[in-house]
């Protein structure tokens, strides 16, 4: 049984969750984004936005073998990724609800998301947890290289 619980990323586990996200994006995202998107995903990228986020970075799993992550910038759930063993086992609806609860707490009436177009299985995901697709946007995404601009689908909860 995998651990659910949600709590604060521990900083000697930053390549654990690098690698996490990692693995997790490219599954996701690989063969739905632009190939010079998947190309700027690059392991240390990612280790780089563990680094920075690890403040605000919220994880479940064991200490050390962490098995999701999500965090919420402002009124966005920003990111929300689980691994693959932890794929329907509650893991990515505990993440929500503490995505959710920290929206609420910071007073957010209406969070939002953004979804990479085609990825169906977090959009059921999304919709099955109350998230409205309310229609496209066009996403500024940072990278190594500079702002990566995508098309996005926007989801929107509201939560009062």
């Amino acid at each position: 049984m995998l651990n659910t619980i949600i709590r604060f990323a521990d900083s000697a586990e930053i390549p654990a969750i690098a690698s996490l996200w990692w693995k997790s994006w490219h599954e996701a995202h690989a063969t739905i984004v632009p190939n010079t998107l998947v190309e700027l995903r690059t392991y240390e990228s990612f280790l780089d936005r563990v680094h920075q986020n690890r403040p605000i970075l919220r994880v479940c799993g064991d200490l050390g073998s962490p098995t999701g992550l999500c965090y919420v910038v402002d009124e966005e759930l920003q990111q929300l990724f689980v691994s693959s063993a932890a794929k329907g086992t509650g893991a990515a609806a505990a993440l929500m609800t503490d995505a959710e609860f920290r929206l609420r707490g910071a007073g957010v009436k209406k969070a939002w998301l953004a979804c990479a177009i085609g990825n169906a299985r977090a959009e059921r995901f999304y919709q099955k947890s109350g998230w409205c697709n309310v229609g496209k946007m066009t996403e500024n995404l940072d990278t190594p290289s500079g702002v990566f601009r995508l098309e996005t689908w926007r989801f929107e909860k509201e939560l009062s």
